[in-house]
């Protein structure tokens, strides 16, 4: 088990601003409609769906929002959505992974592509940037409802192979297949979590200076920024001070 870590540094805040949580609750609800299409509608029955509830609800998307979501992945809308992850490289070589729901896959890729290129990055092939990650389940919880002590006992019993805890959260790392199960135990001693999710962990961070920072955050932002994007990860750290500048 490690103890504090940077990690909260390393992937870009996606939904932090308000300005964003319209753009947010678009692509968690898109992300729902799938897991229930590809799935079954109930979340007791379908991990996935059960996931993206649970990270619906913890950036506080209303019932109402859920439920539409869930009713559309009857109604066969979504029927042509794929997965994509995209690899590539940004400034300093920071490696960037992002991953996609997009029912035009020529389009996204293309997309993608000119938003590395306008921000001095360059796209890669699937595999250049990945094998830098571990696939693994993350679940969050504030830091109010545990002391770091007993959230590591909890981790443990559960299952996790890692936590992680600092002044607002405790994140807990476990292997992405075990993610559900883990999930499950964690929720019957402190309620559900506020992120459960499977993510793309750097294995090791490149630190970047102020100028280099802001450059590859306005990358993942631009990225972020498209509605088929899903996620974004990037192996990288860059001071509280940059980050400030884009909140």
């Amino acid at each position: 088990m490690a103890g504090h870590s940077k990690f909260k540094n390393i992937m870009y805040r996606k939904g932090a601003q308000d300005k964003k949580r319209s753009k947010l609750f678009s692509k968690l609800s898109k992300e729902i409609t799938i897991a229930a299409k590809m799935g079954a509608p109930d979340p007791d029955m379908n991990p996935r769906l059960r996931l993206a509830i649970q990270q619906a609800k913890g950036q506080s998307m209303p019932k109402d929002n859920i439920e539409r979501a869930i009713k559309k992945s009857q109604a066969g809308d979504a029927e042509n959505y794929e997965d994509i992850r995209y690899e590539g490289f940004g400034t300093g070589g920071v490696g960037v992974i992002v991953e996609a729901l997009t029912d035009n896959r020529n389009r996204t890729a293309s997309d993608v592509r000119s938003t590395f290129s306008k921000h001095g990055g360059n796209m890669g092939e699937t595999g250049s940037v990945s094998f830098m990650f571990d696939r693994v389940g993350s679940i969050e919880y504030p830091a109010e409802v545990a002391g770091a002590e007993e959230m590591l006992d909890a981790a443990i019993e559960a299952g996790a192979d890692d936590c992680e805890s600092d002044a607002e959260t405790h994140e807990l790392i476990c292997a992405a297949e075990d993610l559900n199960e883990v999930s499950k135990a964690l929720e019957s001693r402190f309620g559900e979590a506020a992120s459960a999710r499977i993510i793309w962990k750097p294995q090791n961070t490149i630190e970047l200076d102020d100028e280099a920072g802001l450059k590859l955050l306005r990358l993942l932002e631009a990225l972020e920024d498209n509605d088929d994007v899903q996620n974004v990860y990037a192996n990288f750290e860059v001071s509280d001070a940059v980050l400030a500048q884009m909140d």
